[in-house]
């Protein structure tokens, strides 16, 4: 457990209970625009986390919040190699705003660690804008010295914050399908790990095959589809306790799950006689309800953030497209109107895009669209791209890709990557080995 204890306000720390958020400090103009397009990087210092004897600890923070800015793509962490001033505890609220300049920092980022006499350990840090002279925030954490990473994503996330008004997105987890073993044979485990790749590990054993995890709004728990006795059924998962259960008493197959933003239902989908339907299941009373009754396949359903609606791809107009309807069932429109065919759609948290992946000419593509259908733009494409989930601000997108095969079927193991909603920053997100059907989840606080 992690609780916030103190709020830089000025210069001085007040001890809280609970967490808080910053009163406003004197204004700056350090502000980076993310929504433009391609952005240079803003050149940001962040020295070791002052410590005395935990000097490793302040060193492994720092490294981490660098880690998170500069995969963001908004930053540019200064090489540490030219740092003139040597930050001790001490220069936390008086750094030497000069020898910065010279290095063309124009953010600044100091700490410090000690293990408190309980053998917790609290971390402070303070962001300042190097041109301006000014504190721009500060908090302090404390936290059992296992968690060290999650308070460094966590003060990521407040630098980010601050210096682009939009939320961050490091202190989350994905959950992902780990892949091993011949194509013919392919073993694949539900696995979950940090946003950067950390603490990865699996949560089930290999046994009976997995796809198309999902986080619940709590993020303590995932719903997928599992083979298990070779009969395909949805599951939950507790994440802290690894106990499952079997979701309703579906006859058939039941697929595509995912769960409704208050966390009450799951959305997903049943195959019966080569036609599939939308159906929700109540996770309190576990009453089920039929959303759509047609002879199509209508698969993939996500709700929009506020419940009200709910995207899914469907063939009922003679090939793969989108459609919107509402929460209840009724009322259901196509929004897809490209060319090629359309699937796996999200809507983005914010609730302004829904994410797609579009196969059009031969090739694969993951693009987003308004809700209403317009706007469309592809962001990425490749020989396989596939299965776009969101970061919780709804400014990246996390997907899996895979290249072609050779020609006895080695190669082409699936990886995951990430882009920003610009169609910038593709970066690859690392895994202990192949990997597929990733899903983001919300922040952890």
């Amino acid at each position: 457990m992690i609780k916030i204890i103190l709020a830089a306000i000025g210069g001085a720390f007040l001890v809280m209970l609970l967490a808080v958020s910053p009163c406003s400090l004197a204004r700056a103009d350090l502000r980076l625009d993310i929504t433009s397009g391609q952005v240079q990087p803003m050149p940001i210092a962040i020295p070791a986390f002052a410590g005395g004897g935990e000097a490793r600890a302040g060193s492994e923070i720092a490294g981490v919040i660098s880690a998170d800015l500069e995969r963001s793509g908004l930053f540019r962490p200064v090489d540490p190699r030219s740092f003139i001033q040597n930050v001790s505890a001490a220069d936390m609220s008086a750094p030497r705003f000069a020898d910065w300049r010279q290095i063309n920092a124009q953010a600044l980022v100091t700490g410090a660690v000690q293990t408190q006499a309980d053998g917790r350990l609290g971390v402070q840090f303070r962001l300042w804008d190097v041109f301006a002279e000014q504190q721009l925030t500060g908090f302090g954490y404390t936290t059992t010295p296992q968690n060290w990473r999650r308070i460094a994503h966590i003060i990521a996330d407040e630098i980010y914050k601050r210096i682009t008004g939009e939320e961050g997105y490091f202190d989350t987890r994905i959950v992902y399908v780990a892949e091993s073993g011949p194509q013919q044979a392919r073993a694949k485990r539900l696995a979950i790990m940090d946003q950067d790749g950390a603490n990865n590990h699996y949560l089930t054993d290999g046994r009976a095959l997995v796809l198309t995890p999902r986080f619940s709004p709590s993020a303590q728990e995932i719903t997928y589809l599992s083979f298990a006795a070779k009969q395909p059924r949805v599951y939950l998962l507790n994440i802290d306790t690894l106990q499952q259960e079997i979701i309703g008493d579906f006859p058939g197959m039941t697929f595509a799950p995912r769960f409704s933003p208050d966390g009450n239902r799951v959305i997903l989908s049943r195959a019966v006689n080569g036609a599939s339907n939308i159906y929700t299941f109540d996770l309190r009373t576990h009453s089920i309800a039929r959303l759509t009754d047609d002879n199509a396949i209508d698969t993939s359903p996500c709700y929009s953030p506020d419940g009200g609606q709910i995207v899914f791809n469907s063939d009922r107009g003679g090939s793969q497209q989108l459609y919107v309807m509402s929460a209840g069932g009724g009322g259901a429109h196509r929004i897809s109107f490209g060319s090629g065919k359309y699937g796996t759609p999200v809507w983005s948290p914010r609730g302004d895009l829904i994410a797609f992946t579009k196969i059009s000419g031969g090739a694969f593509f993951i693009g987003v669209m308004r809700p209403d259908g317009s706007g469309e733009r592809l962001l990425t494409q490749g020989f396989l791209v596939e299965g776009p989930t969101w970061a919780p601000n709804g400014r990246v997108l996390m997907y899996f890709a895979e290249g072609p095969s050779d020609a006895n079927g080695y190669g082409g193991s699936p990886h995951l990557q990430t882009i920003d909603l610009t169609g910038y920053n593709q970066r690859d997100v690392p895994t202990s080995g192949a990997a597929s059907d990733p899903a983001w989840s919300p922040l952890l606080r």
